[in-house]
């Protein structure tokens, strides 16, 4: 758990920790005649939401009423330039949240949860508290990876019951990768049947010290989205998908060869890596790191098959947002692939001091993918290799390569979602001596306090060009 208080001691952590945090005289007491109030009509989500939480974790079954002045009060007092603000006032008559939105009477709701009592019983004692509070930034996601390590759908729902318990507000799905494709494409079966399976998985840390022989996989049908973008809309999430392109693309060139600059060529599986099954033939990968196999960027096919999986996604995710991964794509197969090179030459890209001709390749295929995104009413975003080349116009920067990349980025005037792996890759050693699978073996180590250390805009940046690091 991550909570949490004694009403004894007054020892009360809320995350994240609030702008202002009061600890008065009393508790507040819920029973089962506790009633929930309404006061406006939008709250009755997050009245729903705190019943149904009471009644698993606790085996409380509250009434919802419109009216009254004692009990659970739900208010919300729309405000001008509101930030989704809102305050908790508990006492012994009530715990009032009033939100400066509707979205932050949740977050009012999931600050009263954390001030639950761990332990099951008949009452809940909570302490009075007058709490206010805003977030910083506007954009406060979590993202997961379901490429690499398929998540059944009941992780995914506990996954964004607790991005909303610490007022997050997106959710990054990583759908597709080098080790499996998730996300069913009609039009393109066998990106499931084929490229959402792989025929083993390393043991251990990378490289690994065998292969567990173990076919795994899966994938998430077109009504599992649905579903899942909809049990976040009502914690007030929106999802944003990933489908990885030009690199990362291993699955879904095992399932059509052609999308390759060589289909003919097997993939490549160094000797020393630990494989199980056949290794002739395009193959989904077992293992982790980076492959030059990735799509071919001369040939209209590549952009024919792009455009008509992004024709599927699209309708399934609200977003305003989509994110084309863009990272780690290495350029080998380009520059010796005649129909990229033939692409080069049309666009008339030449190799200067700061990039290869390639790199300027991977900028066209960017900018091009984001004018077609633009034309479905979709915003862009890419880890931090897109700068390379030159940004897409209208692009947004996931910064994860350190934060260099977000910093050139809001120079450019680019929103930018910092992510550096040094303070947010939570796949990273938490202790010297950590017994899990992390990616680090033993190279980064990341304890709780240098996250909490992070200041999230740079000092470096300028005081206008801060406005530009969105979350």
């Amino acid at each position: 758990m991550f909570i949490f208080s004694s009403v004894q001691s007054q020892d009360i952590n809320i995350i994240p920790k609030p702008k202002s945090l009061e600890v008065n005289v009393g508790s507040f007491t819920i029973n089962q005649k506790t009633p929930i109030v309404v006061k406006n009509a939008v709250n009755m989500a997050s009245a729903v939401f705190l019943r149904d939480y009471l009644k698993a974790y606790y085996g409380f079954n509250l009434k919802i009423k419109k009216s009254g002045s004692t009990g659970i009060i739900l208010n919300t007092n729309e405000k001008a330039a509101a930030k989704d603000g809102y305050s908790l006032i508990s006492n012994k008559k009530a715990s009032i949240i009033t939100g400066e939105t509707n979205t932050g009477t949740f977050y009012g709701v999931q600050t009263l949860i954390q001030l639950f009592p761990v332990q099951k019983s008949k009452v809940l004692n909570i302490p009075a508290v007058t709490v206010n509070d805003a977030p910083d930034r506007t954009y406060r996601g979590l993202h997961l990876d379901v490429g690499r390590h398929f998540m059944p759908i009941s992780f995914i729902k506990k996954y964004i019951d607790l991005i909303a318990l610490h007022k997050m507000n997106y959710f990054h799905w990583h759908l597709t990768e080098d080790q499996g494709w998730r996300i069913e494409i009609k039009k393109y079966p066998k990106l499931t049947s084929v490229g959402g399976w792989r025929n083993g998985t390393i043991i251990g840390p990378y490289p690994g010290t065998g292969t567990d022989g173990i076919k795994t996989g899966g994938f998430y049908t077109q009504e599992e989205v649905k579903d899942i973008v909809a049990y976040a809309a009502k914690r007030f999430i929106e999802v944003i998908p990933e489908i990885e392109m030009p690199g990362h693309a291993s699955a879904a060139i095992a399932a059509y060869p052609y999308l390759s600059c060589f289909p003919d060529e097997s993939t490549f599986i160094d000797k020393n890596t630990a494989w199980s099954g056949p290794r002739e033939g395009k193959q989904v990968q077992q293992t982790w790191g980076v492959f030059d196999d990735v799509f071919c960027a001369g040939k209209e096919s590549t952009f024919t098959f792009l455009e008509d999986v992004l024709n599927e996604v699209i309708p399934l995710f609200p977003s305003k947002y989509f994110h084309v991964g863009a990272d780690e794509c290495p350029k080998k197969h380009w520059q010796r692939c005649p129909n990229c090179q033939k692409r080069i030459k049309e666009l008339g890209i030449k190799s200067d001091k700061n990039h290869q001709a390639e790199h300027y390749l991977q900028s066209y295929v960017i900018k091009r993918m984001e004018k077609f995104l633009n034309g479905k009413g979709k915003s862009l975003i890419g880890w931090d290799e897109i700068l390379e080349g030159g940004l897409a116009p209208n692009a947004i920067v996931m910064s994860w390569r350190g934060e260099e990349g977000g910093i050139a980025a809001a120079k450019e005037k680019h929103r930018v979602i910092m992510t550096p792996n040094g303070y947010a890759y939570f796949d990273h050693q938490q202790e010297k001596h950590d017994d899990s699978v992390t990616i680090s073996n033993n190279r980064w180590f990341l304890p709780i306090e240098k996250v909490y250390s992070w200041s999230i805009v740079p000092t470096s940046l300028k005081d206008d060009e801060k406005q530009y690091i969105w979350g």
